[in-house]
């Protein structure tokens, strides 16, 4: 249902507010890239720094500014059950497709509470819904014998984002799930190796930059022309690595920046990235050919 390729987008900010305007320039770019969705307000959208009312018009503005041409995986997890059941809810009162719901993050539940956490928010909604277990900012995995539990109990739990970083968790995973359980990767230096044991396309940043790229080189993949694929991963893999060269979202913000495409704008405790690093990337945006060496985008 949640295959292909999914921008995990940005939330746009100017003068401490949500930029609307830059959002739909946003949207539209990823339309026009034929990405297959946007996941709004996951961590890469800075979710723990917008309040509910910001949280909820950012998912009801991405479903009106897709316009039915991309699917919306609303980001409405949290560490509160109850947050993440209102949010969902919340979600789906406003059209979106889907829900990500990232693992409990800080209070570190044991696996059971994990089971219990996911299988409440599934029970409050008709929303299909995609796990995330990202153990790096989490501090907790979501157990492939977890996943089963929630998969054969609630039949709307119908996929994972899977950021571990470990391929073999995803052979794991579809061993375990079969293969009408979706798996996405979590990190776009991995889509092609994660593809390459069953998994399905990718939740990505660096589609914030380069949709039409990615878009591609998954359906490459998926349409067995993998030497088509593995060109654009090599092309494209220093951009993969250095838009995490400091914390995501800072570096991808910056690129979208330079690209004249939104203010390149943060809430606390995020940070503009160093000028060391800010230099590396523009670098390598310009060596990927995503801007002129005048630092001028492609377009």
């Amino acid at each position: 249902m949640f295959t292909g390729t999914y921008t995990a987008i940005v939330t746009p900010f100017k003068k401490g507010e949500v930029d609307e305007t830059a959002l739909e320039r946003l949207v539209k770019a990823q339309i026009e890239g034929g990405v297959d969705g946007i996941v709004p307000v996951g961590t890469t959208g800075e979710s723990p720094t917008l309040s509910f009312e910001e949280h909820i018009r950012v998912i009801e503005l991405s479903v009106k500014f897709a316009g039915g041409k991309l699917k919306v995986l609303a980001g409405t997890g949290g560490n509160s059950t109850s947050e993440a059941v209102y949010l969902t809810k919340a979600a789906e009162e406003v059209g979106a497709d889907g829900s990500l719901q990232v693992a409990p993050y800080y209070n570190k539940p044991t696996q059971e509470g994990l089971f219990q956490h996911f299988r409440t928010i599934a029970r409050g909604t008709l929303l299909p819904i995609i796990l995330y277990s990202v153990p790096s900012r989490c501090g907790v995995e979501i157990g492939v014998e977890t996943v089963n539990r929630l998969a054969r109990d609630r039949s709307n739990v119908v996929g994972i984002k899977e950021a571990s970083g470990n391929a073999d968790r995803v052979s794991q995973l579809r061993a375990t799930l079969g293969k009408n359980f979706t798996i996405l990767s979590g990190d776009d230096s991995l889509t092609l190796p994660f593809m390459a044991v069953g998994a399905q396309g990718v939740i990505s940043v660096a589609s914030n930059v380069i949709p039409k790229e990615v878009s591609l080189m998954v359906k490459a993949f998926a349409k067995g022309k993998a030497e088509l694929a593995l060109k654009l991963h090599a092309q494209f893999y220093p951009l993969f690595k250095d838009l995490f060269i400091e914390t995501n979202p800072g570096p991808v913000k910056s690129a979208l920046a330079m690209m004249g495409l939104m203010e390149e704008e943060f809430r606390l405790p995020v940070v503009p990235v160093s000028r060391k690093n800010r230099a590396i990337l523009k670098a390598t945006l310009e060596k990927c050919g995503v801007l002129k060496k005048s630092g001028q985008s492609k377009a």
